[in-house]
């Protein structure tokens, strides 16, 4: 399965322990992981200015998934409004990179899941209780 993931997912995966640090590690081990160039800027800022990781090992994050597909920013815009403009590029590159499956955790991607067709939104609780 191809599963974008967005930053909040890929955040609390790497910087906490719990459900997203499951679903993180299930994925890169059994599905195909996709994420974009915005995701992982905003994932390697996020993890030093707000949880303190050192610069160092963001920077081993960031090279684990640069493994992995990376989109780079979407060269059309996305398929519906979204109440948060980022959020926009965040769906457009998902729908980009072909993946089935979007999962985060934020709430203005989740409102608007019933609205596109090409492919699903999904929190990670829904993911980890559909993909384990």
């Amino acid at each position: 399965m191809r599963v974008f993931l967005d930053t909040n997912v890929l955040v609390s995966g790497f910087a906490t322990r719990g459900l997203s640090a499951d679903v993180v590690r299930l994925l890169l081990a059994e599905h195909e992981l996709l994420t974009g160039e915005v995701v992982l800027d905003e994932t390697c800022r996020v993890l030093t200015e707000k949880f303190g990781v050192p610069e160092e090992k963001a920077d081993e994050i960031e090279g684990l998934l640069r493994q992995r597909h990376v989109e780079p920013g979407p060269d059309t815009g996305s398929p519906v409004e979204v109440r948060d403009p980022d959020d926009e590029i965040v769906l457009a590159s998902a729908i980009a990179a072909g993946a089935e499956i979007l999962v985060t955790g934020d709430k203005d991607l989740l409102d608007v899941a019933d609205q596109v067709d090409a492919l699903r939104i999904i929190t990670p609780r829904t993911s980890w209780e559909e993909v384990r």
